[in-house]
């Protein structure tokens, strides 16, 4: 596999281009036409020369569109290939405020959430930045009919969430070279405030990034209100309590201004009957927070099942009446397979 150019910030493109003896007006057109999402070979204001050289060393196009799938409420599903031939998978989830794009930071995953798609077949590989970028840089080239008349900068996906298939801090610096990069100026320009990143909880890495300056928002997968419960679904759990997360959080929060967010996924039998609803007030009052509760999307391959409606809005109102800010999160994309790890691994069972 060949290196890859989104990898790249604007400095470092000049600088390359510069190395390569072109002229330095060279690079800024290099860096708009990857912006937009462009392989190296479709750039048509760079000299065929200058992209067969380039394209001795680097990707034409790192990622691609394999397959699309289209929900009837509009979400968006997609297959993406690498350059190496892996597969990721990405969702495309359109609101009023603009279009939210779910990414993937790794080739499967190794964390274990037993009720997760994407941790079936382990880790094959990190993400690079540049092939997190990318994910992004083609879907907004595939809906820049979208943003007509919004004026030359006007991009489809406004917001980002770091929620596809991977642990985003376990692929620490991949990551958050990617924040940099999709933040900078020179670029697609995201504000820090429109991107989400969830992790399991590595509570070393969520130290580490509240320094980092970009202030994400950071959501933690939490599903449990006790260690021995949350074991049992999240192996992450052997490793660090939830007390430790709720410590690197609040840090979080110290450093950033940010709230942070918690994501509850609701388990028949195993975390939502009314005595998991008080444990989660008793632990999470008072503290700047808000709790995302997600219905199972049930995978196949495990034996855990789905809370219905009216018990999930039953344990979303006892939250409420507990003072805790909490919301359900809307189903979307259900036809179309659209958690994390499914379309993926249905593919490669084919």
């Amino acid at each position: 596999m060949k290196k890859i150019l989104q990898d790249l910030s604007f400095a470092e493109t000049e600088s390359l281009v510069l190395a390569l003896g072109e002229k330095k007006f060279r690079a800024k057109q290099l860096f708009e036409g990857l912006t937009q999402g462009k392989a190296v070979s479709a750039i048509s204001s760079l000299s065929k020369a200058f992209k067969e050289r380039l394209l001795e060393e680097y990707e034409d196009a790192p990622v691609k569109v394999k397959e699309k799938y289209l929900s009837a409420d509009g979400t968006e599903k997609y297959l993406f290939e690498l350059a190496d031939g892996n597969l990721i998978e990405g969702v495309l989830m359109k609101y009023k405020y603009g279009y939210t794009q779910c990414v993937s930071t790794q080739v499967g995953c190794r964390m274990g959430c037993k009720f997760c798609a994407s941790t079936l077949g382990g880790l094959v590989r990190n993400l690079t930045a540049g092939e997190i970028l990318s994910q992004i840089l083609v879907v907004n080239a595939l809906h820049k009919e979208d943003v007509l008349g919004r004026g030359k900068e006007a991009r489809a996906v406004t917001n980002i969430v770091l929620m596809g298939s991977g642990e985003p801090l376990d692929n620490y610096e991949e990551t958050v070279r990617f924040l940099r990069l999709v933040t900078a100026g020179e670029g697609l320009g995201i504000s820090g405030r429109n991107i989400s990143l969830s992790t399991c909880g590595i509570v070393p890495k969520m130290y580490a990034l509240a320094g980092e300056g970009i202030p994400v928002n950071l959501t933690v997968s939490l599903h449990a209100t006790d260690d021995i419960t949350r074991a049992r679904t999240m192996p992450v759990a052997k490793a660090y309590k939830i007390e430790e997360i709720l410590k690197a959080c609040e840090y979080y929060f110290e450093k950033t201004g940010r709230r942070y967010y918690f994501e509850y996924t609701l388990i028949e039998g195993e975390n939502c009957d009314e005595s998991h609803a008080d444990a989660l007030v008793k632990l999470l009052k008072g503290k700047p927070c808000h709790i995302n509760l997600i219905r199972l999307n049930e995978v196949k391959e495990r034996d855990l099942k789905a809370l219905g409606d009216k018990a999930a809005y039953r344990f979303l109102g006892r939250l409420e009446k507990g003072g805790l800010s909490a919301t359900l999160r809307r189903q979307i994309g259900v036809d179309i397979g659209g958690a994390c790890g499914q379309l993926r691994a249905s593919y490669l069972e084919k």
